[in-house]
Parts: C-alpha cells; sequence; structure tokens
C-alpha cells in the first residue's frame, strides 16, 4: 500500500461500464462544505433527542452536551489531519486503510456504516412523529415515507442540488433559533428560574451522579456526525486539503455550542423533566413558552431541518459505499455512477430499502447504535493520526497535534463508548462480527488482502 505526498491525486479506479476513470464532480467550496456539516448535523437536532437526553440524564442535557463537545473537539482535530493526508472519499475507512491496512479499514467503514446507514432512516422516523405530533390524525408512516421518496430524487439529480437545498434549510433554522431564545428568555423573565438546573438534574434516580450523563453524552455523539460527514466530501471540494479541516472545526464547534445554549434555554424555560411522549417532548416545550403557533412553527423548522439531514446522511453513506465498492470490499456495483448525472444510483437506491426498517424499529435504540458506530469510528481515527504522522512519517512529527490530541481524543471516545446502554453495544458488537466475517469471506480467511484503492505519487 502506497501513501500519498502532497499534491498526490488518488488513482480512483475505473467504471467496470464505461471503462473510464470514476471522478465525483468536484463542486463545494468552503461555505458549501461548512453548510453541508451543519445541514447534516442538524441545529434543531438538540430537539431530535431532546426528551429521551431529558429523561436518560435527569434534565442535565446542557451538561452531557459540553461533555460531548469536548470528547468530539479532539477528534475533530483528527480527522482535519487525516484529511490533509488523504483528501479523497471514505471518511473513516480510507484512513483506517491506509494507516492500519485493509482489514482494519474495512471494519472501521464497517462500524461507520452502521450509523451512516442509520441516521437517514433516524430523520424520517422523527420527520413522521413530529408530524403527528402536530397533527394526530396524520400517521407516522405518511411523513416517513413522503420524506424517503424526497430525498431519494434529490440525492439522484446530484451534489449541487443539495448545495442550493441547504442554504435554504439552514436560513429557516436560523429564523427558528431567534424565534425560539428569544421567547424561552421571555418565559423566563416572567417568573423565578433556576439557571443551574441543566447541570445540576432534578434530583431524581437519573438526576444524580456523573453515569447518567456519561450515558446521555454518548448518545448525543449523534448530533455531531456533520464534521464526519464533511470529510465524505473530499472528492467533491475544490480545495479538500484546506477548506475540509476548516469547515470540521467551524461545524464541530458551532453546533456544539450551539446545542449547549438551546439545551440550556429549554430546561430553565421549562424546568419539567416528563412528557406525554418522550420521542416528541421538545413539542411539548415549545406549546410551553409560545403556545401553538410556536409549536407549529417549530414543526415546521424542524421537518425542514431533518429533511436536510436526511438529504446529506444519505449523500454521505452513498459515498461511502461508493468507495468500498470502487475498492471491491462490497459489491462493485456500488462503486459505479450513473451515466445522467454521475452519481451513484445504485448506492442511494439501497440506502432508501434499508431505511423503511425505520417504521418499525424503536428510536431510542436507534439513537444508541448510531452511536455506537460514530464512536467506533472516531476512537480509529484518532489512533490513525498516531499511526500516520507519529510511526509511519517520523519526519511529520508533532508532539502535540500527532500524538497528545489524538491520544486524549481517543481516550474520551472510548469512555463514552462504554457508556452505552448494554442494548447499543449488544447490537453494535453483532454488525462488527457481520463485518469481520464478511471480510473473511471476501479474503480467505484474512489470508489475501481485501481490494483497496491504491495511491499515484
Amino acid at each position: 500500500m502506497s501513501h500519498t505526498t502532497p499534491g498526490s491525486q488518488p488513482h480512483l479506479g475505473h467504471d467496470p461500464h464505461r471503462g473510464e476513470e470514476v471522478h465525483l464532480k468536484r463542486a463545494l467550496g468552503m461555505s458549501g462544505l461548512t453548510l453541508f456539516g451543519l445541514a447534516y448535523l442538524v441545529p434543531l437536532t438538540v430537539f431530535t433527542t431532546y426528551g429521551f437526553a431529558t429523561d436518560l440524564t435527569g434534565g442535565r442535557v446542557a451538561l452531557a452536551y459540553i461533555v460531548t463537545l469536548a470528547a468530539m473537539l479532539f477528534t475533530a482535530l483528527s480527522y482535519g489531519q487525516m484529511v490533509r493526508a488523504y483528501p479523497v472519499s471514505g471518511s473513516a475507512y480510507t484512513y483506517t486503510s491506509r494507516s492500519f491496512g485493509p482489514h482494519a479499514g474495512f471494519l472501521a467503514g464497517w462500524a461507520l456504516l452502521l450509523d451512516y446507514v442509520l441516521l437517514p432512516m433516524v430523520n424520517y422516523a422523527v420527520i413522521g412523529l413530529f408530524i403527528q405530533a402536530q397533527w394526530p390524525s396524520i400517521p407516522v408512516w405518511v411523513g416517513f415515507l413522503g420524506s424517503l421518496a424526497l430525498v431519494t430524487v434529490l440525492n439522484i439529480v446530484g451534489i449541487t442540488t443539495i448545495d442550493k437545498a441547504n442554504s435554504i434549510i439552514i436560513a429557516i433554522q436560523a429564523v427558528f433559533v431567534v424565534v425560539f431564545v428569544a421567547l424561552a428568555i421571555k418565559t423566563m423573565a416572567t417568573g423565578s428560574f433556576d439557571p443551574g438546573l441543566p447541570f445540576t438534574g432534578d434530583g431524581g434516580a437519573n438526576g444524580v451522579g456523573l453515569g447518567p450523563v456519561l450515558a446521555g453524552a454518548a448518545v448525543l455523539c449523534l448530533s455531531f456526525l456533520g464534521f464526519d460527514a464533511v470529510s465524505t466530501m473530499a472528492e467533491e471540494a475544490r480545495e479538500p486539503r484546506r477548506d475540509i479541516p476548516r469547515a470540521i472545526l467551524l461545524v464541530t464547534v458551532g453546533g456544539g455550542v450551539l446545542f449547549v445554549i438551546l439545551a440550556w434555554l429549554a430546561q430553565v424555560a421549562r424546568p419539567s423533566t416528563t412528557f406525554e411522549n418522550v420521542d416528541s417532548g421538545a413539542t411539548e416545550v415549545m406549546t410551553h413558552i409560545g403556545g401553538s403557533t410556536m409549536a407549529l412553527f417549530f414543526t415546521a423548522a424542524y421537518v425542514a431541518g431533518a429533511f436536510g439531514s436526511a438529504l446529506t446522511s444519505q449523500a454521505s453513506v452513498t459515498r461511502i459505499l461508493f468507495a468500498m465498492g470502487r475498492d471491491g470490499v462490497l459489491p462493485r456495483p456500488l462503486g459505479t455512477l450513473s451515466d445522467a448525472w454521475r452519481t451513484p444510483v445504485i448506492a442511494i437506491a439501497l440506502v432508501s430499502v434499508i431505511s423503511l426498517a425505520g417504521l418499525w424499529l424503536d428510536l431510542g435504540l436507534l439513537f444508541s447504535i448510531v452511536s455506537f458506530g460514530a464512536l467506533m469510528a472516531f476512537s480509529v481515527v484518532n489512533l490513525s493520526v498516531i499511526k500516520h504522522y507519529w510511526v509511519d512519517h517520523p519526519e511529520l512529527r508533532n508532539v502535540v497535534t500527532h500524538l497528545l490530541l489524538p491520544l486524549i481524543g481517543f481516550g474520551m471516545t472510548v469512555w463514552l463508548w462504554t457508556s452505552l446502554s448494554s442494548r447499543a453495544l449488544v447490537v453494535g458488537l453483532i454488525w462488527v462480527g457481520v463485518g469481520a466475517l464478511w471480510l473473511a469471506l471476501i479474503t480467505g480467511g484474512f489470508r489475501r488482502r481485501p481490494p483497496q484503492v491504491e495511491f499515484e505519487g
């Protein structure tokens, strides 16, 4: 396996049906990458898990977000280091393959697939739930299937369409955030409030001790997948080595600070930690601070945000499937592009079919499983920085950026990973086991190296 050097470009392989090199369209600049990550992250995603996380942490959602942000910041720095070395599609799969070899890379990519495949499903599910919370006569499946169909079509049309849609979606959410902050402050001003409640808890079973906060922080990692999504767009960025590390940091810090503020305001403005429906508990917060009009505005803004997240998350997972299919570690048809749109249509269709399972799966379990895959991949990316820069390229060594910071990031992600629920750990480990069996099958019992993208010097 060869390594990249500054200025080298990946050899992307050939489309067996076209006999020519397969390249994604480089259409995204710094602003487009940042908007892509923010739309994937969804500024309003704090309300996706708000009811669930409030119950899990005993009202200490803001504190849990601070813990998660600290861990994600170190990991985001590691992603920035690795994308400078390998500015190609594939994210943790590519970084681990190049640093630890194709077998480890496959397993990292397989773990990452877990959260990427499930995240569109989560978005379709919450769209259906929040629409039903606002209009009870509309079944969950209507919003689920409607959003899935539209997202699939837009992904097939191409990334430039997604880039334009993200700008509108972010604008809608920005307006809502301003209104929410104003109404929450107004609600707090009309009566007494406890500003420390989001950090001290409600005193119940989950409102004391560090354990529930760590459990909540582990689940909330799914809120930060926007920075990983940015790294998957490396082959569609105009200046990947320069712009992607910057966009990753902007998305991580900006999103994390916003999550903390919104969670704090929601908890202080509505101190109760119980909801009629935990899955759509945020709707009860909106009704409390602004009545039915605010609840309606929230539903519109939230559905737009979840739709944007579904749009970008499906784009990201199909690029990962594209990279793995192109390498031959998954069926090769996944690594081909359509003649008309130059997008991975087969991979897009596969993700859409898998997402239908979200009509029957438990949402809380989905949250935890998505975080399992994310944390496992994040851990390996932190180690990849150490392997690539400190071990393989000693001439590039920097004790802070290439050893100390990634070690801290690794330790924090493992700490959160072990704080997930036992159900999530069992399901996640089963998924990894299936991946190991598939790897053994395609490599003749690990005797052969799985196919992978080679780099030109």
